[in-house]
């Protein structure tokens, strides 16, 4: 005997014979169909949670790259300025680099 199933259901279902058996089975199926239904439900909601967070984070990323080469293309043409303007004044290591383009 399945102990989770109480001894006055078994006598109860056994008063309407076949026909109380599989109602019996069904209003299981049921119950455990809408738990399983209210699971995915929750674990989608968290999915759609996480999906909006990491597209936040890919535009943030972009944005930071975007920032990061506008900054470092700024000082490669303030160097070159820099260069222009006094060439002599730069040490001999930086004057023997090649162009990093």
């Amino acid at each position: 005997m399945n102990p989770s199933i109480p001894p006055n259901l078994i006598a109860t279902l056994t008063q309407f014979g076949a026909a109380g058996l599989i109602a019996w089975m069904w209003l299981t199926e049921r119950r455990h169909a809408l738990s399983r239904e209210r699971l995915l439900e929750r674990a989608h909601e968290r999915l759609e949670e996480g999906r909006v967070q990491y597209e936040i984070l890919a535009r943030i990323v972009e944005d930071n790259t975007r920032a990061l080469a506008s900054l470092e293309s700024s000082q490669q043409r303030m160097v070159e300025a820099l260069d222009r303007l006094a060439p002599d004044h730069r040490p001999d290591e930086q004057r023997k680099r090649p162009d990093r383009r």
